[in-house]
């Protein structure tokens, strides 16, 4: 009578290689959906800033019949998270202005090539640019 053979406990080299090819196909694939998600995501520090600044000059116009530069109106010159350089120009009779957010280089929201510029005027007026200057205002402020 045979005796059944018993199979060593263990894994074998191919299977630890396909286990090994399949990880590295996700991580290939994971990694930059991540990434571009996480660009996406870190676009609404500047849409906040730009928002809460708005926000800030329709209060100080209400009260002075005019709009105010960053440091009148007491705010950064950085989104929250820092993500963004925020910069404000105003018209020179005061009756305008226009507020700018750009990615800061060293926050890594600068690889965000489809999004680089954010602006907000007193009309409501919302546009964004790419690295190249297109107008993306319709993909960037949603």
């Amino acid at each position: 009578m045979k005796m059944p053979r018993h199979r060593a406990g263990g894994v074998t080299l191919a299977e630890l290689l396909t286990a090994l090819v399949v990880v590295a196909v996700l991580a290939a694939v994971a990694v930059p959906l991540w990434r571009v998600h996480l660009l996406r995501v870190r676009r609404e520090d500047a849409i906040a800033a730009l928002t809460a600044l708005q926000s800030a000059q329709d209060r100080y116009f209400g009260q002075h019949a005019r709009y105010a530069t960053l440091e009148q109106l007491g705010l950064e010159r950085q989104s929250a998270h820092g993500f963004y350089g925020l910069e404000l120009r105003d018209n020179d009779d005061g009756l305008g202005y226009l507020a700018r957010a750009k990615a800061t280089p060293k926050s890594g929201q600068a690889d965000d090539t489809r999004c680089v510029e954010f602006t907000l005027d007193q009309n409501n007026r919302r546009r964004a640019l790419d690295s190249e200057g297109n107008d993306r205002s319709a993909d960037c402020w949603r």
